[in-house]
């Protein structure tokens, strides 16, 4: 098959053909098959008779590109057409090329079932619970795991036991672990009530826990973390299941001699997002995880650098290639998410051109390269109508934003290549990973949009909110084995998929079937080179993935293609709860619009009549009527009285807009748009807003003794100004007035 794959018959009547460059394995030592991990470089040139790809081995190492190469073509591939282990020649362009097209629909059609997102949820999470590292609890669903890393940070004085095992190997390795749980927490932040729907929430949640408590132990001091547990070389040197190992377990951290602002503010970052999962059910956690994030975005914002700067052994395996700068605007936007303090958001308005958020264009997101989703999350806040004085510099994370997407529906000036089947396509190495979080990205910005009426401004038109989530529904679609070889790449999930995964736990006999030990040379000998199906399940594990032309060699050596990752399945833990759940809840922006709002009408209270007041200077209480407004709206509130300001004389404005409707469990809701003006020619200060008759949550106004006030990020309204907030329900506008203000 692979000579198939690899063969490169040239004819001068193709405009493309296309031929791979083999690269020789070379392995740690003359005995082992583990080839060594090369940096990854690839590079086309397309003549009129050939298009060469070069493809070094490399596994998890990748060079961020703004400009990705345009969608692939049908007639790529070795000039032929590749669907699976079958590849017809395209010498001919007419017919044959409409008959290809015609079996490769016929055969998508037939993989094209409706898929049960549910089962595929509930798998993805429980991938999760095979990876764990230490004491596993008594509620551990996947029993054919057992204890390990017992003894992991007793060597440098520290309990670094727990965490999870990043893919198929026994390292812990803290960047792309962070990642995994801040990726988690968002999936639950926007999605939980879909989750909970589903009886997934709990799973999901101690998925969570599983990771945050060992990211907390592994910041025992304000400016020290542990970043690695663990040695990749030796590691590799071995083939045992994790129960058995007797690798160096090493730990590596970093501190204010040996900064690392990339890999302390993603933990700033997991450790904030987490606290918003855990807020309600556990407050004193929750804080616990805030102290932590705090603490830790300040170690990296004050001792800037690179941590495989400090952590060299991790440069072949986890390089932070985009540096600190994407890491350090993550965290100040989750911990304004987490926090709602109008810090962070000055931070990310005075830091987006020095960092990159506002410079950066994307075309992938990941444990490395974390600008798309700063901008997804930056673009939420000025939607929410946050961004006050930063708003033109949000808008600019807005475009880069939208950039990410055109990029990826491909209507944008530098698109992601797709593969005949249409999957996006970054790299060859664990493509599976830019996938998911790609879609994890496009199906929130597209919730987001919807809620807020707006839509995608791409170089070749306008996408519409439905479009990015359709096609991320396509991508887990393919996934799920809506592909050419109607190849399932979650294993346990469909009726084929990966039975050769590139994984040492589920690779080799579980210890509680077999408690010999495997030893470190004889697992090689005894279990990897075995051409058959593991002996464990890896419910629910994303393997790499196909490659450009959709081909997967199911081999336990190609490590490319058939190691899993925690970092593949977290993203996609949200998003499927996101398409078996739909768009129920409030945890998006803005719940999505299903119909034009219609909003009912009710009768307004009459105007009553008073008697002039003598003016009142300066603060204007609830008790007096204020100074020459025509007529007064008297409200009786929990036994208060309060006067509503309206009339041509008073200086503001109240107006209520219902911008969208939906309909939810058989109720309709709608979501209001206010807008307050200062008509006066002073400045408004000291607000005081009553808001009555409200059933829903509310955005844009900060909580007070007597209502409301303004929002934290404005002090004052100028005169001719006016501020947004908006609320949700299920009822007739509410009403709103102001109660008292100071003009100055």
């Amino acid at each position: 098959m692979r000579d198939l794959i690899a063969s490169a018959s040239v004819s001068s009547r193709r405009v493309k053909t296309c031929c791979f460059l083999t690269v020789p394995r070379t392995n740690i030592s003359s005995n082992t098959p583990t080839r060594q991990r090369l940096i990854r470089r690839r590079s086309c040139h397309a003549t009129a008779s050939t298009r060469l790809i070069v493809s070094t081995l490399r596994r998890r190492q990748h060079t961020p590109s703004l400009v990705s190469s345009p969608a692939s073509k049908l007639v790529r591939g070795c000039g032929r057409v590749n669907l699976g282990f079958l590849c017809f020649p395209l010498f001919e362009m007419g017919r044959n090329l409409f008959l290809v097209n015609l079996f490769l629909l016929s055969l998508a059609s037939a993989a094209s079932a409706s898929h049960d997102y549910q089962k595929a949820l509930s798998k993805s999470i429980l991938f999760f619970e095979a990876q764990r590292s230490g004491y596993l609890p008594s509620n551990q669903r996947v029993n054919w795991r057992g204890n390990s890393g017992l003894v992991d940070g007793k060597a440098n004085g520290v309990d670094l036991v727990g965490g999870y095992y990043d893919a198929g190997d026994n390292v812990k390795f803290g960047l792309p672990m962070a990642f995994t749980i801040t990726m988690m927490s968002w999936g639950i932040v926007e999605y939980g009530k879909q989750m909970a729907e589903s009886g997934e929430l709990g799973h999901a949640m101690a998925a969570v826990k599983w990771g945050t408590d060992y990211l907390i132990k592994a910041h025992p001091e304000p400016y020290v973390l542990y970043g690695e547990v663990g040695d990749g070389n030796s590691d590799h040197y071995c083939w045992q299941r994790p129960e058995d190992m007797m690798t160096n377990r090493q730990a590596y951290r970093i501190d204010t001699a040996h900064p690392g602002s990339d890999l302390a503010g993603e933990t700033a970052a997991a450790m904030a997002a987490a606290s918003i999962v855990f807020r309600r059910s556990d407050p004193a956690y929750s804080n616990q995880l805030l102290d932590h994030a705090k603490q830790l975005f300040d170690f990296a914002d004050k001792y800037r650098g690179k941590y495989d700067f400090s952590i060299s052994v991790v440069q072949k395996y986890y390089r932070s290639v985009s540096g600190y700068g994407d890491e350090l605007l993550w965290a100040a936007a989750w911990l304004h998410e987490a926090t709602d303090e109008p810090y962070y958001l000055d931070y990310l308005g005075r830091n987006g051109g020095p960092l990159g958020g506002t410079g950066w264009a994307m075309t992938e997101f990941g444990w490395d390269v974390k600008y798309a989703g700063v901008q997804v999350l930056v673009s939420k806040f000025l939607l929410q109508g946050k961004a006050a004085h930063n708003w033109q510099v949000f808008e600019k994370y807005r475009q880069n934003a939208d950039f990410f997407m055109c990029s990826c529906l491909g209507k944008g000036s530098n698109n992601v290549q797709r593969t005949p089947g249409g999957l996006l396509f970054r790299q060859r190495w664990n493509n599976l990973q830019f996938v998911t979080s790609a879609s994890f990205l496009l199906t929130i910005f597209s919730d987001y949009l919807q809620s807020a009426g707006q839509n995608v401004k791409c170089s070749s038109g306008v996408a519409v909110p439905s479009d990015l989530f359709n096609f991320a529904k396509s991508q887990v679609d393919y996934i799920l084995g809506d592909n050419p070889r109607g190849t399932s790449y979650m294993v346990g999930y469909g009726s084929t998929y990966p039975q050769q995964v590139h994984h040492r736990a589920s690779s080799i006999v579980s210890i509680k079937v077999d408690d010999s030990f495997v030893s470190c040379r004889g697992g090689y000998a005894t279990w990897f080179s075995r051409k058959a199906s593991d002996p464990n399940l890896l419910d629910g594990a994303i393997v790499g993935g196909p490659d450009a032309y959709d081909n997967f060699a199911d081999e336990r050596d190609n490590y490319e293609q058939t190691e899993p990752a925690t970092y593949n399945n977290a993203p996609l833990v949200g998003l499927l709860a996101r398409l078996h759940g739909g768009n129920g809840g409030f945890n998006q922006l803005l719940p999505v619009v299903i119909t034009k709002p219609n909003v009912p009408t009710r009768p307004k209270p009459l105007p009553i009549p008073q008697p002039k007041p003598a003016p009142v200077p300066g603060i204007h209480h609830l008790s007096f009527y204020v100074y020459r407004i025509s007529y007064v709206l008297m409200y009786k509130l929990m036994d208060r009285y309060y006067v509503l300001v309206t009339g041509a004389f008073s200086p503001f404005t109240v107006k209520q807009t219902a911008t969208t409707s939906w309909i939810a469990h058989g109720r309709t809701y709608y979501r209001y748009s206010v807008i307050v003006n200062n008509k006066s020619s002073k400045t408004a200060k000291d607000l005081k807003i009553i808001v009555s008759k409200l059933y829903g949550p509310i955005w844009g106004l900060a909580k007070a003794v007597d209502g409301y006030s303004f929002p934290p990020w404005l002090e004052s309204l100028p005169a001719g100004k006016s501020f947004e907030f908006v609320y949700i329900h299920s009822a007739t506008p509410a009403d709103i007035w102001i109660s008292g203000y100071t003009l100055v």
